[in-house]
């Protein structure tokens, strides 16, 4: 049997890093992923009648994903609150900061994509059958 005292603890990163990719991530989720189709459905530009139905459900699919990143992100920001964070001061600053930004950007897509999705939703009703 090996011993392996001499190997280095692997050490997970510090809470406000960890915020900072998280928050990141998500920024670029909402802003590739998302706000494209929401855009396009918005306009309508480039989408003919026959593909709503279809870009909605594909909206509704990757919203889902948003609202999972926004909840291990807000997570992750918890954790920075109550764990002791041994890093600066100024990069926990930051990650805050951070975050307090996506969590803006996420409110103003979620105001969009909620209304969207109703106004599909009172859209379908109104067809005939």
């Amino acid at each position: 049997m090996s011993d392996h005292s001499d190997q280095p603890a692997l050490l997970s990163p510090p809470p406000d890093a960890c915020l900072l990719l998280r928050a990141d991530a998500e920024q670029h989720w909402l802003c590739l992923e998302v706000l494209p189709v929401l855009c396009q459905l918005e306009t309508r530009e480039h989408l003919p009648e026959e593909q709503l139905g279809a870009a909605l459900a594909y909206l509704e699919v990757i919203w889902v994903e948003a609202l999972r990143r926004a909840k291990e992100t807000n997570a992750t920001h918890s954790k920075l609150d109550t764990d002791a964070c041994a890093g600066e001061l100024t990069l926990s600053d930051k990650a805050r900061s951070y975050h307090a930004a996506v969590r803006a950007l996420f409110e103003a897509v979620a105001e969009r994509v909620s209304s969207q999705i109703a106004t599909s939703a009172h859209r379908h009703d109104r067809e005939p059958a």
